[in-house]
């Protein structure tokens, strides 16, 4: 992904991955009632009917329907809100789970008990719209109705922001930074958080208070980010030179002068095998960022010596999704000791799995960034909301130049 990947623990990592869903009764006395839920916007009070793109299956682009009689979604726990979806963008773990990647794990979260029924499922991540009703437990002052916003869909939600309105945790929406327009600040959270949370999270970047805070980090470290040019590497790269890492990357030959443009201190042709080559005389690398989904048995055969190599690349969805929960969770676990093994002994390194993690505190690192001019959202391509199977098209090709956005709102 690129995709950006999300990294789960029932076993492990799951829990830091999904908001905790707070039910009325347990919040509604922490704040004064006069944000109960509102009624819901003008436009759908007839109807209660929405537009959007659904699966009923799995498989290719085909499947996906556009249907203009879905149901609103609703606000169901008092953490909750209703946003209206001026855009949203395709990110590769839309692609990925169109086909049914991460299904067999992601079911146990979005199936209710006792009820096995997956269809119809809405994809979309990320979005920029406008807030129209919220939860009881909803008291930040920031988060008032009608505020513009921008925000994340937590993956196991069966709702997506490929559709006109979605409903999602408030600690995953914030007000969207005023220096971007609409098609920007939906080109920034999901591929944003995706690189924040392998650096600061999983690398420990920033120490205990990066991962824990807004705090940030990394000051003279050494960063190679591999595949500088995607939407995950190309928000890296700015990151780290926010904080004022030393950054190296790769790209192919017609991104380089684009990812220099974004701060790299050296850009890379990786299809060039002498240029690769310098690489090596900068290591070794305190992180090596594989954002070009080369997964982790890439990172022994790297001619370069590292301390991490963090992959947004595992299989840890897909080992589930072939064996099953238990035999799956035991070929993860057997996957990375194996690939540890052989990396302490080549490279003298360590391998760890990047992940999509849905954060208050790092879409707070993010919008600062975005306030000081520090991180500005790369677009690859825009498509009209009716045109989503062509913004997926233009995913499956490769080799983006940043984000790619869909509009269903123009005003």
């Amino acid at each position: 992904m690129q995709a950006a990947g999300a990294t789960v623990k029932r076993f492990g990592v799951l829990p830091r991955l999904f908001p905790a869903r707070r039910q009325f009764a347990a919040t509604a006395s922490q704040c004064e009632p006069t944000d109960s839920p509102q009624s819901p916007p003008p436009s759908a009070r007839l109807s209660m009917k929405m537009s959007g793109w659904q699966l009923h299956n799995y498989g290719g682009i085909e499947e996906l329907q556009l249907s203009d009689k879905l149901k609103l979604p609703q606000i169901r726990s008092s953490d909750e809100c209703l946003v209206r979806v001026r855009t949203t963008a395709v990110n590769p773990i839309d692609l990925a789970m169109l086909g049914g990647y991460g299904s067999k794990l992601l079911n146990q979260f979005r199936c209710q008990a006792n009820d096995d029924i997956e269809f119809p499922l809405t994809l979309g991540r990320e979005f920029c719209g406008v807030l129209v009703q919220k939860g009881m437990g909803v008291c930040h002052q920031q988060l008032q109705l009608g505020t513009r916003v921008w925000g994340v869909v937590p993956i196991p939600n069966s709702n997506g922001a490929h559709s006109e309105y979605v409903v999602v945790p408030a600690s995953c929406i914030a007000p969207a930074p005023k220096l971007l327009d609409d098609s920007e600040a939906t080109s920034v959270l999901y591929a944003g958080l995706t690189a924040w949370s392998g650096m600061y999270i999983t690398g420990g970047l920033g120490g205990p208070c990066g991962a824990a805070t807004s705090a940030g980090g990394g000051a003279n470290k050494r960063v190679l980010v591999l595949g500088g040019s995607g939407s995950v590497g190309s928000l890296a790269i700015q990151i780290l030179k926010s904080q004022g890492a030393q950054v190296l990357a790769t790209c192919s030959e017609n991104a380089v002068e684009m990812v220099r443009q974004l701060g790299a201190d050296c850009v890379v042709d990786y299809t060039k095998p002498d240029a690769m080559e310098q690489l090596c005389t900068y290591a070794p690398y305190d992180i090596v960022l594989d954002c070009a989904g080369q997964g982790g048995q890439a990172a022994a055969e790297s001619p370069y010596d590292f301390r991490q190599y963090i992959t947004f690349n595992s299989p840890l969805l897909a080992n589930i999704d072939k064996k099953g929960l238990c035999l799956g969770a035991l070929q993860n676990v057997s996957d990375l000791v194996q690939t540890n093994v052989r990396t302490a002994t080549q490279r003298g390194g360590v391998v760890k799995w990047g992940y999509f993690y849905p954060a208050a505190h790092g879409i707070e690192f993010l919008s600062g960034l975005v306030e000081r001019g520090k991180l500005i959202p790369q677009i690859d391509s825009t498509f009209d909301f009716k045109d989503m199977p062509k913004a997926f098209e233009r995913l499956k090709c490769g080799h983006m130049r940043g984000k790619i956005v869909v509009k269903l709102q123009t005003e």
